[in-house]
């Protein structure tokens, strides 16, 4: 909810400068006292609040989103590992970076990077399924057709796959009893 201006704010700007899905996307902001934790810098649940919002940029930017959502789908995080290398103060600006990184059969795999003065504090790897409102999964080649990109030449980076494989849980329809070793 502590997003919901900055969210507001994106989608008044969903009409700057296109972007091709596969190009890098770039959004600006500030480090707010809301972002803050009690130790005076951006909490790290911040950071991946505020790489939601870059992906959506993304999606609005390049004119995937509309035809996505006409068809009824919507992205869902299936996984998320995200690496601090210094900590965004209060007032500081920064830009998130999102690029997608290749896709499997059911997922769209991105990284997405924290950046101020041209230095990387953060990079998170993700990867999202899109489901249908009606229910269901929606794959990779579909999501492509409705959306019109081309995602033949795209090759997912063999150290994606291992993580997404070592990260995984089993599907929501089976079990996963929480045992401790």
């Amino acid at each position: 909810m502590h997003l919901l201006f900055r969210t507001f704010l994106v989608w008044l700007r969903r009409n700057r400068r296109g972007l091709d899905v596969h190009d890098v996307g770039r959004i600006s902001f500030r480090v707010l006292p809301t972002d803050l934790d009690v130790l005076g810098h951006m909490n790290n649940g911040v950071y991946l609040s505020i790489m939601d919002l870059g992906r959506m940029d993304l999606m609005q930017r390049s004119g995937v989103l509309p035809r996505l959502m006409k068809a009824g789908f919507y992205p869902v995080m299936a996984d998320e590992t995200i690496s601090f290398r210094r900590s965004l103060q209060p007032w500081q600006r920064f830009s998130i970076e999102t690029r997608i990184v290749g896709y499997d059969e059911k997922a769209v795999y991105v990284e997405q990077r924290a950046v101020a003065g041209g230095e990387i504090y953060a990079r998170a790897t993700m990867r999202s399924r899109f489901v249908r409102k009606t229910g269901g999964t929606v794959s990779t080649a579909e999501l492509a057709s409705v959306a019109g990109i081309d995602i033949s030449g795209s090759t997912l980076p063999a150290w994606v796959t291992r993580w997404a494989a070592d990260v995984a849980l089993p599907p929501a329809r089976g079990s996963a009893p929480s045992e401790w070793d």
